[in-house]
């Protein structure tokens, strides 16, 4: 994962694709996920802090995701179905309101 985020901040230094996610494109609301990329970017640049602005939510999801086949994804799976697509519900969300947030849409 730390190859891939180093080699796509350097394509993405030499060539700015722009915003990549269509929702955000197409409407200027971003989604849960908006961030996920610019989070693998700046990790990449050896930007921690601004990977974490990016999306925390996305972050940590990524770090589960690849420490998961050290043991630790076990726990995961022995929550009950429910109650994961809850906790999943809730993560989404909030990510969302982190994204609005961000990009100025929503006002506290």
């Amino acid at each position: 994962m730390a190859v891939a985020a180093v080699l796509a901040a350097l394509v993405h230094h030499a060539h700015d694709p722009g915003i990549l996610c269509p929702l955000r494109r197409f409407t200027g609301v971003p989604c849960p996920l908006c961030g996920g990329t610019t989070v693998f970017m700046e990790l990449g640049a050896a930007h921690p802090v601004r990977a974490v602005l990016a999306n925390p939510f996305a972050l940590a999801g990524a770090i589960g995701l690849a420490t998961a086949p050290l043991g630790i994804g076990r726990r995961w799976w022995t929550i009950e179905p429910r109650a994961r697509t809850a906790l999943l519900g809730v993560v989404l969300g909030l990510s969302w309101l982190w994204q609005l947030a961000r990009f100025g849409l929503l006002q506290w």
